[in-house]
């Protein structure tokens, strides 16, 4: 994928919980295009895996985007050894913990939104940041979730995380567009990831949900590859403060 542009020779991508799934896929198509890609993720095995399965391009950190101190480091380290940053995709994430409301404690609710939301905030807000020094633009993409089309029985972690970024997104896009860069978020369906295992596992969800996927099939990590490539080239110059679905129709059913 030389030339054109779809071409990310030269571009510095991160993708946060970039070591599977959704992240993963990113990572590999983004790598594919061209682009040199940093995985951050909190499991040094897993990390070194995704890294080793996409090639010379790509390089990982051990990250919690659930610290702040840990983000903003990273993300310096990340500008320092590249001498740039063009796209960040701020992809990382817990599972809904799905427990009853009357049963979510505070405690349960802020485990989920450390991560999904103030973690996916403060990586934002530090990609930005760097952008905005180094004057070159760049593309902000946040992983929200179908579910804030719906509502999701004991997801209210979750969903009011994944809500959340579809928001913070929509102000990302009218602030920072004097400075070249743009803001999207994704709104994926079901998809195979670690998030989704014990749900695929049971057969019961499976025997519900199934039906109304028109695509007839789960998505998979190399269903996001080709939008995170266009949400990162030049393509997408125009593109910005919207939510994509990507869903394979379930919610058109």
């Amino acid at each position: 994928m030389s030339g054109g542009r779809f071409d990310l020779t030269g571009h510095v991508a991160l993708v946060t919980g970039g070591n599977s799934g959704i992240g993963l896929g990113m990572a590999r198509g983004l790598a594919e295009a061209g682009a040199r890609v940093c995985i951050w993720g909190t499991n040094a095995e897993r990390n070194a895996e995704a890294a080793e399965s996409i090639g010379a391009l790509a390089t990982a950190m051990r990250v919690d985007v659930g610290d702040e101190a840990q983000v903003t480091e990273g993300l310096r380290e990340v500008v320092g050894s590249h001498g740039r940053l063009d796209s960040c995709f701020a992809n990382a994430g817990l599972p809904s913990g799905r427990k009853p409301l009357v049963e979510t404690s505070l405690a349960d609710f802020r485990h989920i939104t450390r991560v999904n939301l103030d973690g996916a905030f403060v990586t934002l807000r530090e990609a930005a940041r760097h952008m905005i020094e180094l004057g070159n633009g760049g593309s902000l993409v946040a992983t929200s979730s179908l579910s804030v089309l719906m509502g999701q029985a004991g997801g209210y972690a979750y969903t009011a995380s994944k809500g959340g970024l579809v928001t913070i997104v929509k102000a990302l896009a009218v602030e920072l567009a004097r400075y070249g860069i743009r803001a999207n978020a994704l709104l994926p369906g079901w998809t195979e990831a670690g998030i989704t295992t014990d749900a695929f596992a049971n057969p019961t969800f499976v025997r519900n949900v199934m039906p109304r996927m028109p695509v007839r099939r789960w998505g998979t990590g190399d269903d996001y590859a080709g939008i995170a490539v266009y949400l990162a080239s030049s393509a997408s110059s125009f593109h910005t403060g919207d939510s994509i679905l990507i869903d394979g129709g379930y919610a058109a059913f």
